[in-house]
């Protein structure tokens, strides 16, 4: 099953490239591997903002991770031309705005890492990863993610 023809079965349809919020690129190619800056989590097309621990639940927390790799897939397919030509997902970085006592940073991520591995393959989707809770993202918003894969 192509990767398109997946995410039309999760009901999911790519975005456009965000505009960069500062001095930066939304992707970076170099040899056969396709760098993607930190996406924030948006809900409804607005920065989704809250604190992981606070004023956020865990599953909030993942569902918004889910929606920032949805944008993440958006500007993979910028970068690319074609998510089939992706041969793996590399490695996802993630940041979540969390409180100090907040130790569930790694079950927020599993929202971007699973649609990763259901829309690519457990092969091709199945990443390196490091999850991070900070003090603040910009914007206030809840998570941001980056991403590399291998083009083949």
């Amino acid at each position: 099953m192509s990767v398109y023809d997946k995410l039309t079965q999760l009901g999911i349809e790519l975005p456009p490239v965000s505009v960069p919020a500062a001095a930066y690129v939304p992707f970076a190619k170099t040899g056969n591997l396709v760098f993607l800056s930190g996406h924030v989590a948006k809900k409804d097309g607005k920065p989704w903002v809250g604190k992981l621990g606070e004023n956020i639940t865990t599953e909030e927390g993942k569902l918004a991770a889910r929606a920032v790799a949805v944008d993440l897939l958006g500007t993979l397919h910028a970068a690319t031309g074609d998510l089939n030509k992706i041969t793996r997902i590399v490695k996802v970085m993630s940041l979540v705005n969390s409180t100090l006592s907040f130790t569930e940073q790694h079950l927020v991520t599993n929202g971007a890492s699973e649609l990763l591995a259901e829309v690519f393959g457990a092969e091709k989707g199945a990443h390196a990863r490091s999850a991070f809770g900070v003090a603040q993202i910009p914007m206030g918003c809840c998570v941001e993610i980056e991403l590399i894969a291998e083009i083949g």
